[in-house]
């Protein structure tokens, strides 16, 4: 089957003349709306608009100008039915081969912060998803079919088979019939979702609706970027999923230099050491091993921070996730290459540096851009349902610390505790972290006792020859019994900074200056499960 007329009707007009003149030009009769109609006019293409085809004129502001039998009928008309193609000519209906459509920004539209009711009920797209789901309905057999394209990428391909076969093949309609309907739910999900937030059940139409902060539905649609060998452990199949609105910044833009195929447990663990690096502004390193960071330092440059993030525990570094917030030059290169790392990640890389990476062939490097985006929530499955929170993206400004003992930090002990503190963040709970001058000297992660917690970490840093004397120690909670304080103290610490909130607060803020150390409480905790 040989196409002979297009429809296109677009939002996004990305490359649409381009697209419309290759189509004229391989003699196929183009039928337009509205702005798509006037924008191919005025490049010169021979268009023919709807209202025209139809006999109907556009109506009500626009609302209704392509639900009519001659649009449906042309994109559900089955060319391989003979009792359609007799219906279609008795009613003077011709086919629609090519449907081109992209819909009113209804997202783009309720993201803008001063977006009215008004404005977001009329960008809900009506004839839009109408004539995608006919013609992704209709997309056929090997015989013949409606092809269907919302994503201007696609332009290409389309053109290429028809030049190769006259029509796009049957797999390619499938192909792009299966990504409307994608787009389609994910469409109708965001204005449920929308819908769904709004407290004031009648919003006046030219005003803001007030919106609660979680919407009685949501809608979640993930695109496969790749099988993954297994899950978490060989006997799980597993899958990597992006979400197609990903923010400059997160892990889900990643480019993949070089290195073997990333597993399950390579991403959770890149994604860990990647938020953890982009939360500072100066030079970091951060290595991470199951999920916790090992090794933490801010420095000068990228490479004296990795030879301090190092120190802190050497073995549990072997094998792990090297993850840097500035650009990996050579001499970086060169000395992570000492050791055995699984993933290598940073907003870029010197051309010197991947030459010498590259003899380290199954190292996995990652290229992840610096950005601000945040997730819009975090979810955690549980048995029939699943746990939505806000991301915690609360970071504690240093002015707002409360002394609760008798001593006062000092300008460096500050610093040392505010290190510490974003540090504890991103370690499992209970966590515990000492830290001085920059640089992570002792971190207990994910034990059940905070006690327990305090002990590993002076455990660990005395096995890696790290002095806790003078260091700051963060607590991502309360103490709810001085016992854990007074572990610190005896391990080294002169300073903690801890969330406060417990029912014996005046027992622990007596332990400290017992001890003569200075405390702050932050005020919010920083659980991590």
């Amino acid at each position: 089957m040989k196409l002979s007329t297009a429809l296109l009707s677009v939002s996004d007009k990305t490359g649409i003349v381009e697209f419309a003149q290759a189509l004229a030009a391989r003699g196929i009769k183009l039928l337009s709306t509205g702005g798509t109609a006037a924008l191919l006019k005025q490049a010169g293409l021979e268009v023919t608009e709807v209202a025209e085809h139809t006999g109907s004129p556009e109506i009500l502001d626009g609302r209704v100008k392509t639900l009519h039998p001659k649009i449906h009928g042309g994109l559900l008309g089955r060319r391989d039915d003979e009792k359609h193609l007799a219906t279609m000519a008795e009613h003077g209906i011709a086919a629609i081969d090519l449907l081109v459509v992209n819909l009113y920004p209804f997202r783009e539209t309720i993201a803008k912060p001063n977006c009215s009711f008004a404005d977001a009920v009329e960008n809900i797209d009506i004839g839009g998803p109408a004539m995608l789901r006919a013609a992704a309905k209709n997309h056929g057999t090997e015989v013949g079919g409606v092809t269907v394209v919302i994503d201007p990428s696609d332009y290409t391909q389309v053109l290429q088979e028809i030049d190769e076969f006259g029509q796009p093949s049957y797999g390619l309609r499938l192909k792009l019939a299966t990504k409307t309907y994608a787009h389609t739910a994910a469409y109708d999900g965001a204005i449920a979702q929308y819908l769904s937030s709004l407290v004031d059940a009648e919003p006046a139409q030219d005003a803001q609706p007030t919106r609660k902060q979680w919407p009685s539905t949501i809608t979640l649609q993930l695109q496969q970027h790749q099988e993954l060998r297994y899950g978490e452990n060989p006997h799980q199949q597993a899958a990597f999923y992006l979400d197609p609105i990903t923010g400059e910044g997160l892990l889900g833009r990643y480019q993949q230099l070089q290195g073997k195929e990333l597993s399950y447990n390579n991403i959770a663990d890149a994604d860990a050491a990647w938020e953890c690096s982009r939360s500072f502004d100066v030079p970091v390193c951060v290595i991470v091993k199951h999920a916790n960071p090992c090794g933490v330092a801010i420095a000068e440059n990228a490479f004296a921070a990795y030879q301090k993030a190092f120190k802190t525990d050497p073995t549990s570094a072997f094998g792990g996730i090297i993850a840097f917030n500035r650009t990996v030059d050579v001499q970086v290169a060169q000395e992570v290459s000492k050791q055995f790392m699984e993933v290598l990640l940073a907003p870029d890389y010197t051309p010197e540096a991947l030459e010498l990476l590259a003899a380290k062939k199954n190292v996995r490097v990652l290229k992840v851009a610096s950005g601000s985006a945040q997730n819009p929530f975090d979810v955690k499955r549980v048995g029939g349902g699943w746990l939505v929170q806000d991301p915690d993206a609360f970071d504690v400004p240093v002015e707002s610390l409360k002394v609760v003992t008798k001593k006062q930090p000092t300008e460096q002990q500050l610093k040392d505790l505010m290190f510490a503190w974003k540090v504890a963040k991103y370690v499992k709970s209970n966590a515990i972290v000492f830290c001085a001058d920059g640089m992570t000297m002792g971190v207990g992660a994910g034990q059940m006792s905070r006690l327990d917690s305090a002990r590993i970490a002076s455990i660990k840093a005395e096995a890696n020859g790290l002095s806790l004397k003078t260091t700051a120690a963060a607590s991502d909670a309360f103490f709810p019994f001085r016992d854990g304080l007074d572990v610190i103290v005896a391990a080294g610490a002169d300073c903690i900074i801890q969330p406060g909130g417990s029912i014996r607060d005046d027992e622990v803020i007596d332990a400290a200056n017992e001890h003569g150390i200075a405390m702050v409480y932050t005020g919010t905790r920083h659980f991590r499960h």
